[in-house]
């Protein structure tokens, strides 16, 4: 099994195919890189597709500290010197976006060729001056407390949200075979962290071309987030998957690799 072992001695695991220039994918919260399944194959026929399991997800250490967006970000790091990856694009959907934009503003831009952000907002709180937001203080602490009595149930409820379309029953499953690894204590603790960070202050300092990826349904990220985005980045491109969700390379996969494909030829 492919892994990275960090100075702390988490391990981290990966799956990678194909070489030319890398592109890694971040998952977000709960999730794991069997996500990007419809991705590494499409992408190793021209590029080091690499997909990685965050600490605490998938396949990765259940390590018990760790659990924030500034440490993903400093293990992400460590991840690309590990691998000697050199002119990388990072892709991050969801949460992933917030580890990109925190590994940016910790370690700068240097040997990043470009960004790619999958449904995401700036912040998930509900700032006083950011309403967009998808939290406030009683729906996260809600979904703490469901992911502490009953994290199946909570997963069963949340999967589905992610998707215009029903989900057929394997699908979900393997789904929730996926997020289940993550023990509890882990997924509350990551979930906090995420949901209150506010990466607002960093956008506008990215110089890094950033191609933004929306689902136009808006069961939990709305349109205006994306809008957002294209406003504050001063070097960023938005484009619209009619047909998904919060999850349009796996929704519209053909389309979504086909635009991210293009978009890192254009560059």
């Amino acid at each position: 099994m492919p892994e990275i072992e960090l100075r702390d001695g988490a391990k981290l695991y990966y799956e990678e195919s194909g070489t030319g220039k890398p592109i890694l994918f971040v998952h977000g919260v709960w999730m794991s890189s069997r996500f990007f399944h419809k991705q590494l194959p499409y992408f190793a026929e021209d590029y080091h597709a690499i997909a990685i399991d965050l600490r605490g997800h998938g396949q990765s250490s259940k390590t018990e500290n760790g659990h924030t967006i500034a440490q993903y970000a400093k293990d992400l790091h460590e991840c690309i010197e590990k691998l000697e990856l050199t002119d990388v694009t990072l892709v991050g959907w969801s949460m992933g976006a917030f580890v990109i934009w925190e590994y940016f503003h910790q370690f700068g831009e240097n040997n990043i060729r470009a960004s790619v952000v999958v449904d995401e907002l700036a912040s998930d709180f509900k700032w006083n001056d950011f309403e967009i937001g998808a939290f406030d203080i009683e729906a996260l602490t809600g979904l703490m407390r469901d992911m502490q009595t009953n994290q199946r149930a909570l997963l069963e409820g949340f999967l589905p949200l992610m998707f215009k379309e029903a989900l057929p029953a394997a699908e979900l499953n393997w789904m929730l075979e996926e997020t289940t690894k993550v023990p509890a204590s882990i997924a509350s603790a990551i979930l906090f962290d995420q949901s209150i960070i506010d990466c607002r202050p960093y956008l506008p300092h990215i110089t890094v071309p950033t191609l933004l990826c929306f689902g136009k349904e808006e069961k939990l990220i709305p349109m205006a987030a994306g809008e957002h985005l294209l406003e504050q980045l001063p070097y960023a491109r938005l484009q619209i998957f009619e047909n998904s969700c919060h999850c349009p390379f796996l929704e519209e996969s053909e389309g979504f690799n086909h635009v991210v494909d293009q978009y890192l030829q254009s560059l």
